[in-house]
């Protein structure tokens, strides 16, 4: 398959666009002399599963805490289904919140525990035991509603916290951070179940999460922050092929960076020039060029392949790192001396290749791999993470 029928492929797999559900509109919060939030806006369609991504004290959090009406945003207007959240009370918003510490009454039971809320309500009886019954049965845990919180696992304590939020029927379900506190086999069990419920509900989500693959793996789109600013907002394909910053290209998996300036068209590192498939800056101006590992393409692995001839490079492989489902190799070359250019193959291929460190090989950095980030700060280093 070719480069651009897989990026077809992945645009088809795209959600549709859909009407705005959850508004933030030039949203600051500050805290004394602190600014958490500055000016951040954006829409969450109905139905959708929208990701907030971000480093701790990015402002992820106190933005959900906004939306929820638990920290009222200090400027800027919130509107839910048409109307205006912005100074409403949480008792009188329409939500579900779902925190890590899962935040379960130990004296009650599963039962007692998903139908709390709806007993404050004061709805009768039978519905309740219906909805509680439901919710049991939506969440796997039929058979375990009479038990209490200590014995049962993290993982089902969670999906208990899940069916509390969800037995009101909100219109919109808060997950803080709600998987960080499991272990990583039922975290990724967890994440595939919730991702399949909301889906399957319907129900308008809006996670808050530093794990990135947790972000790329469920969200329709993401929404990724940085110091109380939103730095981009995207599908998870658009976010991993195409960060529109360099913070974000940081953030977001793995990428090689290499600082040079523009001469002649194109991009020179040290003593390597390269072209760019996308628009290249002004003469002189300092950038950083940016490409994935999986897409430093190394040369013979491939004979027939039309991107061979463009952007090679000669380097020398410094270290090969056996990861399982692929193999990590780190190159050396003088014009990015401290730093390696990471490249990341398949077993076969360096195998085939007799890939071993030491060995002098030549790789393709093709233009159209490439990101272009102008440099604030006049970079003179390169790194890679």
């Amino acid at each position: 398959m070719t480069e651009h029928a897989v990026e077809l492929a992945l645009a088809a797999l795209e959600p549709p666009a859909r009407p705005p559900y959850l508004v933030v509109e030039n949203v600051t919060k500050r805290f004394n002399d602190f600014v958490a939030l500055q000016g951040v806006s954006l829409e969450v369609g109905e139905g959708e599963f929208v990701c907030f991504l971000g480093p701790s004290g990015c402002g992820k959090t106190t933005l959900l805490r906004a939306i929820a009406g638990l920290d009222i945003q200090s400027s800027g207007t919130i509107r839910q289904g048409g109307r205006d959240i912005s100074a409403l009370p949480p008792e009188e918003r329409d939500f579900g919140i779902v925190f890590q510490s899962y935040a379960l009454f130990p004296n009650l039971t599963l039962r007692q525990n998903i139908a709390f809320g709806l007993e404050n309500r004061r709805m009768p009886r039978p519905a309740v035991t219906a909805r509680v019954e439901e919710l049991l049965e939506l969440v796997g845990l039929k058979e375990h509603g009479h038990k209490y919180p200590s014995q049962i696992s993290g993982g089902q304590q969670q999906r208990v916290a899940l069916a509390r939020a969800l037995a009101p029927s909100p219109g919109l379900i808060l997950l803080d951070e709600p998987l960080s506190a499991l272990d990583a086999k039922v975290r990724l069990h967890l994440r595939n179940e919730l991702k399949q419920l909301q889906s399957r509900l319907g129900v308008t989500t809006v996670m808050v999460t530093h794990d990135q693959d947790e972000a790329l793996s469920m969200a329709d789109r993401v929404v990724v922050m940085n110091v109380g600013v939103v730095e981009q907002v995207g599908t998870p394909a658009e976010i991993y092929n195409a960060p529109a910053t360099r913070f974000v290209a940081d953030f977001i998996g793995a990428m090689n960076f290499l600082p040079g300036v523009v001469h002649s068209g194109e991009v020179q590192v040290g003593e390597m020039r390269l072209r760019a498939g996308r628009g290249v800056p002004a003469e002189g101006i300092h950038l950083t060029a940016a490409i994935r590992p999986e897409d430093v393409r190394i040369i013979g692995a491939d004979p027939h392949a039309d991107w061979e001839s463009t952007n090679r490079v000669g380097v020398v492989v410094e270290h090969v790192e056996f990861l399982g489902s692929h193999v990590r190799l780190s190159l050396g070359h003088p014009a990015l001396r401290p730093a390696l250019l990471v490249a990341q193959s398949s077993q076969e291929v360096v195998r085939a290749l007799q890939i071993v460190p030491g060995k002098p090989i030549e790789v393709s950095l093709p233009p159209e791999r490439l990101r272009l980030y102008e440099d604030k700060a006049q970079a003179t280093g390169a790194s890679h993470v």
